[in-house]
C-alpha cells in the first residue's frame, strides 16, 4: 500500500486495503482473545468470596462464547467463503401464499444483513400477482457473506392457515434460496461472448415511466449450459448488462464448484438439483409453532424471531456439522 502509484488503480486499491483492514481485524482479535484470558488468569488468582467467582465464571462464559464465534469463521475456509453473496428467491408450488413466504424470506434474509452490518441491495424484484413476491436477487455486500449464507441454499416450506384462503383451511408452499458468491477482482471468469445471448425487454411492474417506457431490462442466456440471468431495476441498459454479466458469472462459478470440473468449457446442460426437492428448512405456524432445519435437526419455536432475521442457530448448526468426524475439535 505504501508503494508509489498504489492509487493509480482505484478499484484494485479499494479491494487491497479492504483485504488489510480484514487482516488487521483479525490480528486484533487474537490479541484481544489473548489479553482477556490473562485478565481471567489474573482474576482466578484473585477470587476469594462468591462474588467473585459469579464474575469470575461470567467472564469465562463471555470468552467462550466470543471465542465459540470466531472458531466458525474458522469454517469458512473455502475459496469464495469471504466474498460477498447474491440472493436468489424464487416462488415455488402454493399460489399466492408462496409468493408471500418469498416475500418473508427476503424481509428475512435482509434484516439478518442489517443485524450483521452487511450492505444490502435489491438487484431485481417481480411482484406477485395478488401479495407477495415471485423472485428477487439481492446483493449482500461484506466479508464472509457468502461463507454464511450457503447454508441456506434449498427448498423452503411454510405451513400455516392460510391468510388468503376463505375456508380458513392450513395451506403448505414452498420457495426456493440459491446463493451465489459475488466474485472478486482476482476470481475473474472469462466467458466466450459468443456463448452469450442478450435479449433487452421492458421492465415490468413498478419503476417509474421511464422503466416502463423503454427497452432498459436485460436477459442473458449462457448457451453451453443454460443459464439464464436478468437485471431490470436499473435504468440504464448498459447497467443492467453489467449486474446481469456479475450474476452469470457467479452462477457458472458455483456450478463449476459444484460439478468439481476443471473448465466451465466442459459444463453443460441445467442446474438439475437447483430444482424442486425435499426442504433444507420448515417453518410452521400451525397446528405448533416451530422452525427446524431437516439436515442439521436445529429447531427453535420462535418463528417470529427467525423471519426477523434470527437465522444465526441453522448457520452455526450448518457449519458445526461439517466439522464432524474432521480433526478440529469444537470447543
Amino acid at each position: 500500500m505504501s508503494q508509489e502509484g498504489f492509487w493509480d488503480d482505484t478499484e484494485k486499491a479499494a479491494g487491497i486495503t479492504r483485504e488489510a483492514n480484514s487482516i488487521e481485524e483479525k490480528l486484533r482479535k487474537i490479541s484481544s482473545f489473548a489479553q482477556r484470558a490473562d485478565d481471567i488468569e489474573i482474576l482466578s488468582e484473585l477470587t476469594e468470596d462468591e462474588n467473585g467467582e459469579k464474575e469470575l465464571i461470567g467472564e469465562i462464559r463471555s470468552l467462550y462464547n466470543d471465542l465459540d464465534e470466531e472458531l466458525l469463521i474458522t469454517q469458512l475456509s473455502g475459496e469464495y467463503d469471504g466474498n460477498s453473496a447474491i440472493l436468489n428467491l424464487h416462488v415455488g408450488v402454493g399460489g399466492t401464499d408462496a409468493q408471500d413466504f418469498t416475500q418473508m424470506l427476503m424481509r428475512m434474509y435482509l434484516r439478518w444483513a442489517e443485524k450483521m452490518g452487511f450492505k444490502t441491495k435489491v438487484r431485481d424484484l417481480l411482484d406477485g400477482e395478488e401479495a407477495g413476491i415471485r423472485e428477487a436477487v439481492i446483493s449482500i455486500e461484506g466479508d464472509y457473506a457468502y461463507g454464511f449464507l450457503k447454508s441456506e441454499k434449498g427448498i423452503h416450506r411454510l405451513v400455516r392457515i392460510s391468510p388468503y384462503n376463505t375456508n380458513g383451511k392450513r395451506q403448505t408452499s414452498f420457495a426456493s434460496v440459491e446463493v451465489l458468491p459475488e466474485l472478486k477482482e482476482d476470481q475473474d471468469v472469462e466467458i466466450n461472448p459468443e456463448d452469450i445471448r442478450t435479449d433487452v425487454f421492458r421492465a415490468g411492474g413498478a419503476g417509474g415511466q421511464h422503466v416502463n417506457r423503454t427497452e432498459s431490462a436485460v436477459r442473458m442466456t449462457h448457451i453451453p449450459t443454460g443459464i439464464i440471468v436478468q437485471s431490470q431495476n436499473e435504468r440504464s441498459q448498459h447497467i443492467n448488462k453489467e449486474e446481469c454479466l456479475k450474476m452469470l458469472k457467479a452462477k457458472l462459478v458455483e456450478l463449476k464448484d459444484r460439478a468439481h470440473k476443471e473448465k466451465i468449457e466442459e459444463l453443460s446442460g441445467e442446474l438439475k438439483d437447483m430444482g424442486w426437492g425435499s426442504q433444507i428448512r420448515s417453518y410452521v405456524f400451525n397446528p405448533y409453532q416451530m422452525v427446524k432445519d431437516h439436515r442439521t435437526l436445529a429447531e427453535t419455536s420462535a418463528v417470529g424471531d427467525v423471519l426477523d432475521g434470527d437465522i444465526d442457530i441453522f448457520i452455526k448448526s450448518f457449519l458445526k456439522e461439517k466439522t464432524r468426524g474432521g480433526n478440529l475439535k469444537w470447543i
